[in-house]
């Protein structure tokens, strides 16, 4: 099923801000740190108890997070949100990107990431930054 959801950056507040819209929204909140993925290893010290990725779900409710800037930009309040595009096939992730990164910029190309899944990010020619992701064993 393909689905987009807002996929928000905190800059080191991912675990405050994500536990307080637990509060006010409800459903259920996982948490994973940097520490905790295959990148810990090369984390500096500081950054080894914040969040990569955060999710929020309740019903159709999906708000996802991270304490990460997109490589090469500095935290802005304003530029820290994304939208994470969930693709249903192969052939539909290597479309949409395409597309989407038609007079645009490639900030990480579409390939398979420790979680399993094909995964890329683009900043579209609007300055909108998309991160699309294909699970492959959802089929």
């Amino acid at each position: 099923m393909t689905q987009i959801n807002a996929y928000l950056g905190f800059n080191g507040a991912c675990r405050e801000a994500m536990t307080f819209y637990q509060e006010c929204l409800g459903g259920e909140l996982t948490l994973q740190k940097f520490e905790d993925t295959p990148m810990g290893s090369q984390c500096p010290e500081g950054m080894k108890d914040e969040i990569m990725h955060a999710s929020l779900t309740k019903n159709g409710l999906i708000l996802t997070a991270t304490d990460m800037n997109a490589p090469g930009e500095e935290f802005i309040k304003g530029n820290n949100i994304a939208l994470s595009l969930s693709c249903g096939s192969e052939s539909e992730i290597n479309d949409f990107f395409t597309k989407l990164s038609n007079g645009g910029k490639i900030v990480d190309p579409l390939k398979i990431q420790f979680w399993g899944a094909l995964f890329g990010v683009l900043k579209d020619k609007f300055g909108i930054t998309w991160m699309l992701n294909y699970d492959k064993s959802q089929n």
